[in-house]
């Protein structure tokens, strides 16, 4: 004779008493706010107070100073600068160009395109990208034409293009990334699809730091910010299978910086 099994597994009242455990200490952790543990020590009258919202406690806003201790270094000067971002992009398995001026980079990008038998370079109009295509020995085809009375650009037709060539916002020499938005490529479909995407850009434009990045990109657009704006720092890589690093699995195999000047 058989008897049925006991009834197992949590009650009504036990999930009831979990859920108002959990929400204890929600309530708890918005009525005492508290610093970062290893930015406590700086918590003094330096230290900014958000108002508060929703009845809740203003948070605690520390000088940017406290934190960069802990972040890399971006340099302190306009050498440092540029020495630490090309430093960080070799690390990054980039390829930096220095040119004089754009007459020299417009013979690099000739240059690379005859070596490596490139069919097709695609663009985004830019006064620092325009010149280097000038007598470039293939065909180049503009992602931005819809703002020349043209039909745009396909996307099956930008991913047969051997290279993509851009400008940028800003290169931050703390991370060795780059900053490019909508108004420097259209999109990250430039600087995504085609194999190689190269960037052009002055020796002005090296920041120190992300934020500092992101406050030129600001103070560049009169305080109205490009639709679409991205960090990239390296070609695309992946170390998903048994951590073996593979480049241009994700987009361009090769990140190609030509700094002018």
């Amino acid at each position: 004779m058989s008897t049925a099994p006991a009834a197992v597994g949590r009650t009504a009242a036990d999930n009831t008493a979990a859920r108002d455990t959990i929400l204890a200490r929600i309530r708890e952790a918005l009525r005492l706010p508290a610093p970062l543990p290893h930015l406590k020590s700086h918590a003094t009258e330096e230290t900014a107070r958000l108002p508060a919202t929703n009845g809740l406690p203003g948070l605690n806003v520390l000088p940017l100073e406290v934190a960069r201790p802990w972040l890399p270094d971006g340099g302190d000067t306009p050498a440092e600068r540029l020495q630490i971002l090309c430093e960080n992009l070799e690390k990054l398995r980039a390829i930096v160009h220095r040119m004089p001026d754009l007459t020299a980079a417009a013979d690099l990008v000739f240059a690379l395109a005859r070596e490596r038998g490139w069919n097709t370079v695609a663009y985004h109009g830019h006064p620092l990208v325009e010149p280097l295509l000038a007598g470039v020995p293939c065909a180049t085809y503009r992602v931005d034409a819809a703002a020349t009375g043209g039909p745009g650009f396909a996307k099956s037709q930008l991913e047969s293009c051997d290279a993509g060539i851009t400008a940028c916002e800003a290169l931050v020499a703390q991370t060795g990334s780059i900053l490019v938005s909508s108004a420097t490529c259209g999109g990250r479909a430039l600087s995504i699809l085609p194999h190689v995407h190269v960037v052009v850009a002055t020796v002005d434009q090296v920041v120190a730091t992300l934020g500092d990045a992101l406050h030129a990109a600001q103070a560049r657009h009169a305080g109205h910010l490009p639709s679409m704006l991205s960090f990239i720092t390296g070609p695309s890589r992946t170390g998903d299978i048994e951590r073996i690093l593979v480049l241009g699995a994700h987009g361009p195999k090769e990140l190609i910086v030509i700094l002018v000047g």
